[in-house]
């Protein structure tokens, strides 16, 4: 008498996906995997700047000026080319380096907590405390945020953590709203409500329930936000009003030397480069942590 077996579902090779991790399923996608490495490359490069470049960003070197005074092209001594201070090009960008990302990640990370705590509140409570936490976020949302920025970050003394501070006040809206439609859809589901008929407080309910719900949703506009707030940032030094000279940020680098772009299109491209690809980098992996992490997304690709 012969047995037949039915193969585990759980043992075949269909269910292999579903075990995965989400970190074995994000390195299955190369350009996430090219936009860590980029993003790896940037904070590498920032952190060791000062052992990967014998130059100082700050001080003025004649030696890294031509005869007639004029910046140097990219050589194999200044792999891309020096400024109008005849200070190493790819010095100054990689100390810039530090600046957008520490104001990156601190308003980022920032923007991502007042967010949260708006929107989850508004959507979990709702009534009037929902309702006036809303009516403030649209009031936010109806200022353009660059020139809301731009007029915070005058009325202040520009520095690394002030610059960092305006871009979270200006940056949690777009998070707040996203979290306020699904602490909402949430807060209807049956099992708060079974949770709440068997006498569970609000606490219990939020931090229990509501808000492993929103971890995916959390990190992934997490990462995303960096790329607006690096952004942001080289706008506002671009523009006088967010890290001041002599500290080096991408944005100033390109106003110092945007008049001299014709004579030597380097000084503005590469620092422009930078915000572009650091940008894009946060961007890809954002965008592949929103496919891993939401189970809607899943083999879309």
């Amino acid at each position: 008498m012969s047995i037949v077996t039915t193969p585990d579902p759980a043992n075949s090779d269909t269910a292999r996906p579903e075990r995965q991790s989400a970190l074995a399923r994000l390195l299955q996608r190369r350009l996430a995997v090219f936009g860590f490495a980029l993003i790896l490359l940037t904070v590498l490069g920032a952190v060791f700047a000062p052992w990967l470049t014998p130059y100082s960003p700050y001080d003025q070197m004649f030696d890294g000026l031509t005869i007639e005074g004029a910046p140097m092209p990219p050589s194999s001594t200044f792999l891309l080319g020096t400024d109008l201070l005849g200070r190493d090009l790819l010095t100054r960008i990689l100390y810039g380096a530090r600046t957008s990302l520490i104001i990156g990640v601190a308003a980022n990370g920032m923007a991502l907590i007042i967010g949260t705590l708006i929107g989850v509140t508004a959507g979990y409570f709702r009534g009037w405390v929902g309702g006036m936490l809303m009516r403030m976020t649209d009031l936010m949302m109806a200022f353009p945020a660059l020139l809301l920025a731009i007029c915070l970050a005058a009325i202040f003394q520009p520095s690394l953590w002030i610059v960092a501070m305006v871009i979270a006040t200006v940056n949690w809206v777009q998070t707040a709203r996203v979290l306020y439609s699904e602490t909402s859809s949430l807060a209807e589901r049956e099992f708060i409500a079974a949770e709440r008929t068997l006498g569970a407080g609000h606490m219990r309910i939020l931090f229990k329930h509501i808000l492993p719900h929103l971890v995916p949703t959390i990190i992934v506009w997490g990462t995303l936000g960096i790329s607006t707030t690096v952004l942001l940032e080289a706008t506002l030094s671009f523009l006088g009003v967010g890290v001041q000279p002599p500290v080096a940020s991408w944005g100033n680098i390109i106003f110092e030397n945007q008049t001299y772009f014709q004579a030597a299109p380097w000084l503005v491209f590469f620092p422009s480069l930078a915000i572009v690809v650091l940008a894009l980098a946060f961007n890809l992996v954002g965008d592949a942590l929103r496919d891993v992490l939401d189970p809607t997304q899943r083999g879309r690709n």
